[in-house]
């Protein structure tokens, strides 16, 4: 670990310009929350550019989803500021890039640990303002530090190549170099580890960030500020831009169209992600999208029913079923079809609904009302094609956005949530004949993010494997997701890749090389 004095140094030797705003402060901000003070020391109510804290003309609230109570109001930015921010990164990052790889990582190891330090503070502030079960939320920042830690040593495995020449006088080598300022803007399900995932291996590679989160959960990417400062990351590096829902294409448009960010990262929608894709070419970034799913669960006749019940329950039912990879189709076997909803409807039935920060609740609210509507419109529209209600169905009687955990069978194939992305408590339970037939209804869709299957059957797993139509295969588990494995979509679901050795390519050009008169 660098010492105290040489951190100082690292600090003023890559400090960069600050924007001249009239709204900059170095003044930590503080905010009047619904929270006990043992959870608000990293709570903030400012946005971030060039390592000063940021108001604006504009705020908007950030409210609890559980009860509708206002957490807090942050700066509604927009143009202007963004620029900003994209200055004060392009400012930075000449600078940043030229530190070691092995001072990146340092820096990045830091982070991590105060993560983990404040693991049950940062945990509280995501369930507070994005609804999920506090149990979830300490999984989801343990997961979120997990890319720092990742990346902390991935950054010093970057590395380039020497070839074999086929003239004599001639050499030739390949560099990989940081592509420049990195735009990220990130979705509200996971506000903590869509930032960190993206963030981890931007700085390991040595770009400097703009990141917009997303406007229903921007506290939590306001409270890794502190550490960031408090690990030693130079100013400019990590700026962050909050906006309403109102300035949200502005900004957007901004950070794509602008010549000075190369690079944008985004995860959300695929209509989002199409015209962010078109704003980007203008300038011809590089991209990563991460966008929408819709991923079948296929539990054959060999499979451990049991498993896959819970494999079912953890898929579909984690942070309500607003999760991108989370199974929209469940696809089971006629042999083991009663037994697999039989076992299903008591499973969901064990699932407790509530307030996210109340003990032993599995089932939180969903996001807002708009949420809500969408599961009630795939649940009509299934019934209204034969599908059955075995389970829920309805709003949960603590009202606002809660939902109850709702279980359909005999769900036909052309019903809307076999097309759609619900992102809400609904599991749908279709019935299959044939293996040939299980995979033709798991590729049908225009998505290709996730996939799952349960079979003990070794040449099953193989074929199937193999012919799913998607960039992440679950096979006799649920829960796919860690630092070290490929997060990647194919079809509609998107491009690049996030996580795993992999992650840090997205941030980093190959430059050749050619010495001659040797």
């Amino acid at each position: 670990m660098q010492s105290s004095m040489s951190c100082v140094r690292l600090l003023r030797r890559y400090a960069c310009r600050v924007p001249a705003l009239h709204k900059l402060s170095r003044r930590p901000p503080s905010c009047s929350l619904h929270l006990s003070s043992r959870n608000a020391s990293l709570l903030r109510d400012k946005a971030y550019i060039g390592g000063a804290w940021v108001s604006g003309d504009k705020t908007f609230p950030v409210t609890d989803p559980a009860n509708g109570m206002e957490i807090a109001c942050v700066p509604d930015l927009g143009v202007t500021e963004t620029t900003d921010a994209i200055q004060a990164a392009y400012d930075a990052f000449q600078g940043w890039a030229e530190t070691t790889a092995k001072e990146r990582g340092v820096i990045l190891r830091r982070w991590y640990d105060l993560m983990i330090k404040n693991q049950d503070e940062l945990a509280q502030i995501l369930t507070t303002e994005m609804g999920k079960p506090l149990a979830e939320a300490k999984s989801e920042i343990l997961y979120g530090a997990s890319f720092f830690d990742w990346f902390s040593e991935e950054a010093k495995r970057c590395y380039g190549d020497v070839v074999p020449t086929i003239m004599k006088n001639k050499r030739q080598i390949f560099l990989k170099q940081p592509v420049g300022v990195a735009a990220l803007i990130t979705p509200w399900n996971f506000p903590n580890a869509m930032i960190t995932r993206k963030l981890g291996a931007a700085l390991a590679a040595g770009c400097t960030t703009v990141v917009k989160p997303a406007e229903d959960t921007p506290l939590s990417a306001l409270a890794l500020i502190p550490l960031a400062e408090e690990a030693g990351l130079p100013p400019g590096v990590f700026n962050v831009v909050t906006c309403s829902r109102d300035n949200a294409s502005d900004v957007g448009k901004v950070l794509c169209e602008s010549p000075l960010v190369a690079k944008i990262s985004f995860t959300g929608s695929t209509a989002t992600g199409k015209i962010l894709l078109e704003q980007a070419a203008s300038t011809v970034k590089r991209v990563s999208m991460e966008l929408g799913g819709n991923a079948p669960f296929i539990v054959f006749d060999s499979a451990d029913v049991d498993a896959a019940v819970a494999g079912a329950i953890a898929c579909k039912f984690r942070g309500m079923g607003q999760t991108c990879v989370c199974a929209n189709r469940i696809l089971v076997q006629d042999g083991v079809y009663e037994e697999f909803c039989q076992k299903l409807t008591e499973k969901v039935g064990h699932l407790v609904v509530g307030d996210g920060k109340e003990p032993g609740v599995t089932q939180g609210p969903l996001i807002n009302e708009k949420a809500i509507e969408k599961v009630e419109k795939h649940i009509e529209d299934a019934v209204k094609r034969g599908a059955k209600v075995l389970m829920g169905g309805k709003r949960h009687e603590l009202g606002r956005t809660f939902f109850q955990p709702t279980l359909l069978s005999d769900v036909p194939q052309d019903a809307l949530v076999c097309k759609e992305e619900t992102f809400g408590p609904l599991a749908p339970v279709i019935r299959f004949q044939t293996e040939a037939e299980a995979v033709a209804l798991a590729n049908a869709s225009e998505f290709g993010l996730a996939s799952y299957f349960y079979s003990n059957n070794i040449g099953q797993i193989w074929r199937v494997a193999e012919k799913l139509e998607s960039g992440i295969v679950g096979i006799n588990e649920s829960l796919v997701s860690s630092e070290a494995g490929a997060f990647t979509g194919i079809k509609q679901s998107g491009l690049g890749t996030e996580g795993s050795k992999y992650g840090i390519n997205e941030y980093l050009n190959v430059k050749y090389c050619c010495f001659g008169g040797i």
